[in-house]
């Protein structure tokens, strides 16, 4: 067992219900990687998410937390966008809290921060505290536009019941202060954390790529950008080929992109499957991204001294540090281009070391024991302060 509770001084025992929509990516590896450290820790834990995203490799996944699931796993269908059928799972969540006895309503991403924070629970939820993680999420539109100032209206009004927000980049609490306004009840900034395992680095395979994508295929994870840069590479004389690992929404029109653009024999399209293995069919790791939060894939390339060329948005620049000056300008096919080649062109050695120097910068920012005593740190000061306002609080007849 951990030591995560005896290092925030509590004996305390949780009963912690986490709450998301779809059970992938990175926000579902940051469940998954909590879930596990929270049980070694002794905490009593179960999930709420949705029961038609995620396939086989959700199943297996979820399989394979269960004996950590000491409150078992509730999957209910959630849709992405705002949705009657929203409070059919509300009511879901307050059934499963209430019979759980949880004392911890954990929500993740937009949907599941809804469904965490509004739940009603009556008296019974006197004593529960309602943590929220955005992931990026409707924290990610576009300041300006009618959805960015509905999802910044409704964050402002849940920020009233929400106990203890969960940052996981400066970027993401940024946005909040700047745009949903007025100061949290409580917050804290915990990154995304890694294993000490993943630090170790990955062997290039024999005839590797010279790009490696890996990720969500979507318009707004950059990728008709890549394909643009690709194109504008190979037309100088350059034969450079790409591997593309994953799925999602636009896999039919990026491969229609691409075949248009005269790169259908330059690019292999793959399934999503474990990051390791496939960062070393690769020289080179690219994350075209438009808008992220604190994605882990990045943080699991640079982990793995996998060298990279990623764009200047979210929290990435808290990722590379004093390395961000290598970033590119998001939506820039010709600055992406520009790097590809430079990075590629670079002599090994050098490109090499600056891979080590930016991993070896992450082993003490981005631990995965640090992220879980963080957030159970947050859990503890949030319960204090709702004591603290219970007791302050003016009795009535």
């Amino acid at each position: 067992m951990t030591d995560l509770s005896s290092r925030i001084g509590t004996g305390e025992r949780h009963r912690i219900l986490h709450v998301f929509r779809a059970p992938v990516g990175g926000l579902f590896r940051h469940v998954v990687d909590l879930t596990r450290l929270q049980a070694e820790a002794g905490h009593a834990v179960g999930l709420v998410c949705d029961a038609s995203t995620g396939g086989e490799r959700a199943e297996r996944a979820l399989a394979d937390l269960g004996p950590h699931l000491a409150l078992g796993v509730t999957r209910i269908p959630m849709r992405r966008n705002p949705h009657a059928s929203d409070l059919g799972a509300l009511r879901a969540v307050r059934e499963r809290a209430l019979a759980e006895q949880v004392d911890v309503l954990h929500g993740h991403g937009a949907k599941g921060g809804v469904f965490a924070r509004l739940a009603p629970l009556g008296r019974a939820g006197r004593t529960v505290i309602r943590a929220y993680t955005p992931h990026g999420g409707s924290y990610n539109y576009r300041p300006g536009t009618p959805l960015h100032r509905l999802y910044m209206a409704a964050e402002q009004m849940m920020a009233r019941t929400t106990d203890l927000f969960l940052f996981e980049s400066e970027y993401v609490a940024s946005r909040h202060a700047a745009f949903a306004g007025g100061a949290p009840r409580l917050q804290r900034i915990v990154h995304n954390g890694l294993a000490e395992a993943e630090f170790a680095p990955v062997e290039t395979a024999a005839d590797p790529f010279d790009l490696v994508y890996v990720g969500e295929l979507r318009e707004a994870k950059g990728l008709p950008v890549l394909l643009r840069a690709l194109a504008k590479v190979r037309a100088q004389g350059r034969e450079m080929r790409l591997l593309m690992v994953g799925s999602g929404p636009d896999t039919e029109s990026l491969a229609a992109m691409a075949e248009n653009l005269g790169l259908r024999h330059a690019i292999a399209f793959e399934p999503p499957q474990a990051i390791r293995p496939v960062l070393g069919r690769g020289r080179v790791m690219v994350v075209p991204s438009l808008a992220e939060s604190l994605p882990y894939v990045v943080l699991e390339a640079a982990a793995a001294a996998q060298p990279l060329v990623a764009t200047n948005v979210g929290g990435i620049p808290e990722i590379f540090g004093s390395l961000s000056g290598d970033l590119v300008p998001p939506g820039d096919c010709e600055a992406l281009s520009v790097a590809i080649m430079r990075i590629l062109d670079e002599e090994p050695a050098i490109r090499e070391g600056r891979a080590r120097a930016l991993s070896e910068a992450l082993r003490m920012r981005f631990s995965m024991n640090r992220m879980a005593t963080d957030v159970l740190c947050g859990y503890a000061a949030a319960f204090r302060a709702k004591r603290v306002r219970a007791a302050q609080a003016p009795v009535t007849a």
